[in-house]
């Protein structure tokens, strides 16, 4: 039997003429199949050619038409001719979020395999336990359509609180109490009736380069000379993270060179320390491992919990929602990924 062809991360890079980067969060999206071969990602050739060949369909004349005949709504303006660029955005007559009120630098995902019918129900987040929830939702609640926005936690309440979202997920230090997102969630979701229920918890703390040569091991070694940082956006659960431990140890921002530059993604800051490019990011330990060539300091748990709007129509999938986190199904799947506590997932935290 003669053994397929397959290619590392950065051989897929130069094929597609995209970032490793892209590569990286392509593979996280489920978009291409890849597996781990000690700790380098591979891409077996035949995977590879499958997706050029979904992204072909995606962008053919057909397609379009044909998606259009059934959601005549949906528009692929704005896809280009980059293959890596699939995500279905509606358009300006649909929902507040997606006429561009959230963050440019989010994205969001459409299933357009569902009933024209069903109702949308926007997500937020970026962790891949969001990609096995809507997976168990789009099974067992059909009048519903799930849409994928891919931004932070500070930003997802706030979309939230405006009416744009129905299910954020969350991972927020308030530094002066040590809990997490709950908080913020009483700050910012005034006026609202909501369920903060647990998804997981997760090891998160300090991207290093391979061997550690700077010796970082907790936080206030970022008090250190000359330390490069890749930083996250501002919202992010990693960035308040960060600037909530700066603070507490009284680090300033300016002492950290490449503060101001912002990653999108806990992979982008990871692929920025494993390029050599940055000294040190702030993120979860699976983003690493995913990476590759980075090592991991882990120096928190952190809570990462989901929140739902208690209005009028959301009855019935927030009882759905519950009832899969309290499955010993999607438990399981979820302990199947290192470093992730489902010890608490389903429990509900707090109620209004």
């Amino acid at each position: 039997m003669t053994e397929e062809q397959s290619y590392t991360t950065e051989e897929i890079s130069r094929l597609l003429k995209i970032s490793k980067l892209t590569v990286y969060d392509l593979i996280k999206k489920g978009d291409l199949v890849a597996y781990r071969v000690g700790k380098q990602m591979r891409v077996d050739a035949t995977d590879l050619e499958a997706y050029k060949q979904r992204s072909k369909q995606l962008q053919s004349p057909a397609h379009r038409a044909a998606v259009d005949s059934v959601h005549p709504s949906e528009s692929y303006s704005g896809m280009g001719t980059d293959p890596t660029n699939h995500a279905v955005h509606p358009a300006a007559n649909a929902s507040p979020l997606s006429r561009g009120t959230f963050p440019a630098s989010t994205s969001m995902t459409v299933n357009t395999s569902s009933a024209h019918s069903a109702r949308h129900l926007v997500i937020t987040g970026q962790d891949v336990s969001l990609d096995i929830l809507m997976r168990y939702m789009e099974k067992q609640t059909r009048d519903i359509r799930p849409l994928r926005s891919f931004m932070g936690s500070l930003d997802g309440l706030i979309s939230m609180y405006r009416g744009e979202s129905d299910l954020v997920s969350t991972h927020l230090l308030d530094g002066d109490t040590g809990e997490y997102n709950l908080p913020y969630i009483r700050k910012i979701l005034i006026g609202w009736s909501y369920v903060v229920v647990n998804l997981l918890t997760r090891p998160a703390g300090l991207y290093v380069q391979r061997g550690n040569p700077r010796g970082l091991q907790n936080w206030t070694d970022l008090k250190q000379p000359e330390l490069r940082l890749a930083n996250r956006e501002k919202g992010s659960g990693a960035r308040v993270l960060l600037d909530e431990q700066l603070r507490l140890h009284g680090i300033p921002a300016s002492h950290l060179i490449g503060y101001d530059v912002e990653e999108t993604s806990h992979m982008g800051v990871a692929a920025k320390v494993s390029s050599g490019e940055a000294d040190v990011g702030i993120g979860s330990e699976k983003a690493a491992r995913l990476v590759g060539q980075v090592d991991f300091i882990p120096l928190v748990q952190e809570r990462y919990d989901l929140v739902m709007l208690k209005k009028q129509g959301n009855e019935a999938w927030i009882e759905s929602v519950l009832r899969i986190l309290q499955s010993p199904d999607f438990r399981q799947e979820l302990q199947s990924f290192e470093g992730y506590d489902v010890s608490r997932t389903g429990e509900i935290l707090y109620e209004v």
